[in-house]
């Protein structure tokens, strides 16, 4: 009776188990005048706030990690990566983005 009252007990913590997150299948091209992102179809402009470009970045392309500010123009306040992609922001718009292939707006030496 206990060996069933056990299993039924494990069963029930294995239903309870969280799923593993997907990988994205987003994916992100810089243009002249911000971020296409594709399969979607959306766009991330230039001029859109920081707060929501960087949450829904990290939420496609995983956490970004933050770059320091040397070499960037004045009124640059962040600086932040995804893979190759380093995108920089005033404090209320985001103004430029780099990668292995190029740049555009305001990005830092």
């Amino acid at each position: 009776m206990r060996t069933l009252t056990l299993l039924a007990v494990l069963a029930g913590l294995t239903a309870c188990v969280a799923p593993t997150p997907t990988k994205s299948v987003v994916v992100v091209h810089p243009d002249g005048a911000g971020l296409q992102v594709d399969p979607v179809n959306k766009r991330i402009d230039f001029g859109r706030s920081p707060k929501g470009v960087v949450p829904a970045m990290d939420r496609e392309l995983g956490r970004h990690s933050a770059l320091r500010l040397e070499g960037c123009p004045v009124g640059i306040v962040q600086q932040l990566q995804w893979n190759d992609l380093v995108l920089t922001f005033t404090q209320e718009r985001f103004v430029g983005w780099r990668n292995g292939t190029g740049r555009q707006g305001q990005t830092c030496a």
